[in-house]
């Protein structure tokens, strides 16, 4: 009989984690209603046991409360996503019946909503709001059991808070390398299947429009390459690309971009990887960074900043190309740089491919998560 596992989904969740709980685990999840978004990114082949409370987070933690004690009859060991109020209450809910509880840390929530303070986002920045979340981060260090995080940093960031907690680190959901591998066709036959322009350079940049993905750097660097003649596209996927596209304009470079919706993160995103000349990631902040990763593995140069987890996978000179955050100067020179020097790009690429299949893979990656949580009881 499989391991059953209760997820708590309080911010979303991504399809690649859902499905691979599924396939390992009798998995019920209970989530927080996303308004105008969705609580898993993409539909799932197999849609999972699922309750949806209410959008607002005191309220959905209050509904795990009245909820706790059917979940934890349906489940071995139950996961909270990040550490706000719903982990707070699953923690404490955890500690009065003695049923174990991890959480999961997917992201550097406080250092995400620090990224706020002087970015052009409409999401504005509030003292008082940063003070309850970091708060909440050491009250979830004092009352949780253990963590999962996604990176060695994250684990750092997770210990300066303060906790004395044990933390697993397991990069779930992975790369699912049967996907996302290098292209077994001509790359002028992918971009015509995609409709993208063959005589382009594409650089790919797939992180949604928030914040802390620093959208406006890499559209500045793609505007300075653009004005020194570099026949640059820069292709961009994410359910804010018209956000995305209006920032653009106010750039002057729209007809450079290439904008549309989110792809569902398995074949159709592999292809737009391969259509690719570089994969660009400019995080203000970040916990791991996934797209680097699955560019990687289907042999797509990266070029990411030196920040967070980015700094665990991309190291300069060895695996991509790594530049200081902000600086769409320095974004500019790298991409310039992978495309001017074609065999040092396959020699860098190489090598990250191979830390992907060695360190990412995602089988060995659920295979991680599977022992952790088997061995929940007695930890």
């Amino acid at each position: 009989m499989s391991l059953r596992v209760g997820f708590i989904v309080e911010s979303g969740t991504d399809v690649r984690l859902i499905e691979g709980l599924t396939e390992r685990f009798t998995l019920t999840v209970l989530a927080r209603q996303i308004p105008g978004g969705r609580v898993i990114s993409q539909p799932p082949a197999e849609p999972p046991s699922i309750e949806v409370g209410p959008a607002g987070r005191a309220a959905f933690a209050w509904f795990v409360a009245r909820r706790w004690q059917w979940l934890r009859a349906r489940t071995d060991v139950v996961i909270v996503q990040g550490y706000g109020p719903a982990a707070a209450m699953a923690n404490l809910l955890g500690r009065v019946t003695g049923h174990p509880v991890r959480m999961l840390v997917c992201s550097p929530v406080e250092a995400y909503y620090r990224a706020r303070r002087g970015s052009d986002s409409t999401r504005p920045y509030r003292g008082v709001e940063y003070g309850v979340i970091t708060a909440l981060a050491r009250v979830n260090g004092i009352i949780g059991q253990r963590y999962i995080a996604l990176s060695p940093y994250l684990a750092d960031v997770i210990r300066e808070s303060g906790t004395r907690r044990s933390i697993d680190v397991i990069p779930i959901y992975g790369v699912d390398d049967r996907i996302f591998s290098p292209a077994t066709e001509p790359v002028v036959s992918i971009r015509a299947r995609l409709g993208l322009d063959a005589a382009s350079r594409i650089v790919f940049f797939s992180s949604r429009v928030a914040p802390e993905k620093d959208a406006a750097t890499v559209l500045r660097a793609i505007a300075l390459l653009a004005r020194a003649g570099r026949p640059v596209r820069l292709l961009h996927l994410s359910g804010g690309h018209r956000e995305f596209l209006t920032l653009a304009e106010s750039l002057s470079i729209a007809d450079r971009v290439v904008a549309g919706d989110a792809v569902a993160p398995f074949a159709p995103l592999a292809d737009y990887y391969r259509a690719s000349d570089v994969c660009v990631q400019a995080s203000r902040e970040e916990g791991l960074g996934f797209s680097p990763l699955e560019a990687l593995a289907c042999g797509v140069p990266v070029v990411a900043s030196a920040v967070g987890g980015l700094t665990n996978t991309i190291r300069d000179g060895d695996t991509g190309w790594s530049v200081p955050v902000g600086d769409a100067g320095a974004l500019a020179g790298a991409i310039a740089s992978v495309l001017d020097n074609p065999a040092e790009a396959r020699l860098r690429t190489a090598r990250g491919r191979a830390m992907v299949l060695a360190d990412y893979r995602r089988s060995a990656v659920f295979d991680a998560l599977t022992r952790s949580l088997n061995g929940a009881d007695r930890s």
